[in-house]
């Protein structure tokens, strides 16, 4: 392995650079957008159990504010709950909107990591191409050894960066999956905790 990554010259490192960092963002992410953590299945249902026996109050609500992400929407909302329906929802907006900007952290990493990953590659082939061409201006066909090094250096840079690119792209894709999905998520908890406060139709919130 060692001897592959010297063979590919020095534009091997920041290719190395970059699959350790799509590694790294892969499992944090993994670990931070976990949908049981981030909107809680029962959790509307909880507040709307403490709105009915009267035990919302501001231990419960920072409480709830402290509980998950899509605990700090709701306890935007109800905050500004008395303020009427459209105050609520501007309150729950502004929350959701750090809360989606948060769940998006070092997404853009990753894409920009798939994008630069194929170039790294493609530069390392040309540098590899140019000491091919300088060595047969310079020594003929005669000398193998440095035609074969700059070859190697030009495909092993290559096959690389695309090792590092087409992971770091699925995990990117993968990634902006799960936050639309949450978002969505969290999003529909929302308006079924607004309409339960601020409309006459029956809303369902125990089936949250």
């Amino acid at each position: 392995m060692l001897e592959i990554l010297t063979s590919g010259g020095w534009l091997m490192l920041p290719i190395v650079v970059c699959s350790i960092a799509v590694i790294a963002i892969s499992i944090e992410r993994y670990w931070t957008l976990n949908p049981t953590k981030i909107a809680p299945r029962h959790q509307l249902g909880q507040v709307w159990k403490w709105i009915q026996e009267n035990k919302l109050d501001s231990d419960k609500l920072r409480e709830l504010r402290r509980s998950s992400q899509l605990g700090r929407i709701l306890a935007a909302g109800l905050s500004n709950s008395r303020h009427g329906r459209d105050v609520m929802k501007d309150s729950i907006e502004e929350a959701a909107s750090q809360v989606v900007h948060e769940m998006e952290r070092y997404l853009g990493a990753l894409g920009t990591i798939a994008a630069i990953a194929p170039l790294l590659g493609l530069l390392g082939t040309v540098i590899g191409m140019i000491k091919v061409f300088t060595a047969l201006n310079l020594e003929g066909a005669g000398n193998a050894a440095v035609l074969a090094g700059g070859i190697s250096e030009a495909l092993i840079t290559t096959a690389a960066g695309l090792c590092v690119a087409i992971p770091a792209m699925m995990a990117h894709r993968f990634y902006v999956r799960r936050v639309d999905t949450l978002v969505v998520t969290m999003e529909q908890e929302a308006i079924k905790l607004v309409d339960a406060l601020h409309s006459d139709r029956r809303v369902d919130v125990k089936a949250s």
